[in-house]
């Protein structure tokens, strides 16, 4: 039940959110903002996040509301994939973040792994492309496509990045606590599954 209300909320926000882009009445503007107040509050009951932060949040937000594209690399070398711990949590994730504006998936990931890592890489494929709401994270404010790359190293020392505080290589039987904000076990696993077999089809939700 809990999942379902917050995907009601989103729906409410994104529906809110193109009122506000595109409505041209007063009092139509004040019900879509009421509106996109009222899904902030839902998303605050059944999640941790604050509405005064989910507010901020949305404030930020301008037209058409669409999934966010967020990437994340795997970086293998020795049977040993590439994790990098989150100062703010504490936890691993595979190099990744938000896609910025200007770049393409393949150069952003590429960024993401040298800021985060010190490591050079180059992209093989996209292997695959996951929706959020049908993995095991944990709640969200906003709808998430995750993108998984297939890398290859190319270079560089391992190095901490502005965002992280430790950067090694895991085997699969031994991963350490993952953020599952950023990407499970599960997903961990699966990259393993590509890296055996590189004629592995695309994976698509």
């Amino acid at each position: 039940m809990e999942q379902k209300w917050i995907h009601w909320a989103r729906k409410m926000h994104a529906i809110a959110q193109s009122g506000i882009a595109f409505s041209r009445d007063v009092y139509d503007l004040e019900r879509y903002e009421e509106l996109r107040s009222l899904s902030a509050e839902i998303m605050e009951q059944y999640s941790e996040v604050k509405k005064e932060t989910i507010d901020e949040w949305f404030a930020k937000e301008e037209g058409y509301q669409t999934p966010k594209l967020d990437v994340r690399g795997a970086l293998f070398k020795e049977n040993k994939i590439l994790l990098v711990r989150e100062k703010a949590e504490h936890r691993w994730s595979l190099p990744g973040g938000f896609c910025d504006v200007g770049l393409s998936a393949k150069e952003n990931i590429v960024k993401e792994i040298k800021e985060e890592s010190g490591y050079d890489a180059e992209v093989l494929r996209l292997v695959a492309l996951l929706d959020m709401n049908k993995h095991n994270h944990p709640v969200q404010p906003f709808h998430y496509y995750k993108l998984f790359f297939h890398c290859r190293l190319l270079g560089g020392e391992g190095e901490v990045g502005l965002e992280t505080d430790q950067v090694g290589f895991f085997s699969r039987d031994c991963l350490p606590e993952v953020s599952t904000g950023r990407n499970t076990t599960e997903q961990i696993q699966l990259l393993f599954s590509f890296y055996d077999n590189p004629q592995k089809q695309t994976v698509v939700d």
